[in-house]
């Protein structure tokens, strides 16, 4: 289905120091992770200063956000951010957009902006398009608007569904891209974000998951992976066979648990 090579990315946004932010980045490039993601959220580090960083004590490592919601900012404010990320990474900088995840309204108030309704929204992110010029541009999608922006604008299309998803639904997803594509859908790259991988997984996930992971496991939900390395590297290239799936990300707190499958797959 896809002539991508596997790629992976881990999301970081958060450190307690900036010499500990740096130390996460040139681990992550150790590891042969491709990028280091960050959110875009109150909670986080604000994700171009971030960026930013990372690009300063790197030389191969990519970095992106995943992902920067439209309606925080302006266009032009985006496409500055962007073009000075760009010169200082030595083009490594990857844009990640979106049109705002649940709950962000809350945040976008707190900043004192306008969310907008969801086409008001979509239509930020085709401005923000516009505005940019000569930087990979990965949008994360699960709306029809959604898609269908990205099946024409995208370099990358994040698919933007929980944890619990199912194979059979990241599939359904993929069959209305698919469709919306056409001819471009081959020169799409796919991408999906692990919450957890390992067999022993932390309590905290619950919370954050909204759901038990062992229930998540068992219904077959894909962001969780479990098994050994070999077991994980092989279901991979499964859903690559499948859907198309060839960029992976994951949680920063499972970056090295998850590193000995990056090894085995990356630029495979």
């Amino acid at each position: 289905m896809t002539s991508h090579a596997f790629r992976f990315g881990t999301v970081g946004g958060f450190a307690a120091t900036g010499e500990a932010w740096t130390g996460l980045a040139r681990r992550a490039e150790e590891l042969g992770y491709s990028t280091l993601l960050i959110p875009d959220t109150l909670n986080t580090l604000s994700p171009f200063t971030a960026a930013a960083a990372v690009a300063a004590v790197t030389s191969r490592l990519r970095v992106g956000t995943y992902v920067a919601a439209a309606p925080y900012r302006t266009p032009a404010v985006v496409a500055r951010e962007v073009s000075t990320l760009q010169a200082l990474s030595g083009g490594r900088f990857e844009l990640g957009i979106g049109a705002g995840r649940p709950g962000a309204e809350q945040e976008a108030a707190a900043l004192g902006v306008r969310f907008g309704t969801p086409s008001e929204r979509v239509e930020r992110v085709e401005e923000t398009l516009d505005a940019v010029k000569d930087v990979p541009v990965l949008i994360a999608a699960a709306s029809t608007r959604l898609l269908r922006l990205a099946a024409e604008r995208a370099d990358t299309v994040a698919l933007g569904l929980p944890a619990t998803a199912t194979e059979d639904d990241l599939a359904a997803k993929l069959d209305e891209l698919y469709e919306l594509a056409g001819d471009r859908f081959n020169r799409l790259e796919i991408n999906t974000n692990l919450a957890a991988v390992g067999d022993e997984l932390p309590g905290w996930l619950s919370q954050q998951l909204g759901a038990d992971p062992r229930e998540i496991v068992a219904r077959g939900g894909y962001g969780i992976m479990t098994g050994s390395a070999d077991q994980i590297a092989d279901t991979l290239r499964s859903r690559r066979d499948r859907l198309g799936i060839s960029y992976v990300s994951i949680s920063a707190q499972f970056m090295e648990k998850f590193a000995p499958v990056v090894e085995r797959l990356a630029g495979t």
